[in-house]
């Protein structure tokens, strides 16, 4: 998976293994929540 910066408001990412593949975009206060809770997971194990 990559992660792209530098684009206001958004966060594209798109399949690492397929670099010619459509990107997905996520608002970024979505993708901030979504991160927060992936670690938010690792701590309670």
């Amino acid at each position: 998976m990559e992660v792209a910066d530098g684009f206001p408001g958004v966060v594209p990412v798109r399949d690492s293994k397929v670099p010619h593949s459509p990107a997905l975009t996520f608002e970024a206060a979505s993708w901030a929540a979504f991160i927060g809770e992936l670690k938010a997971g690792q701590d309670r194990h």
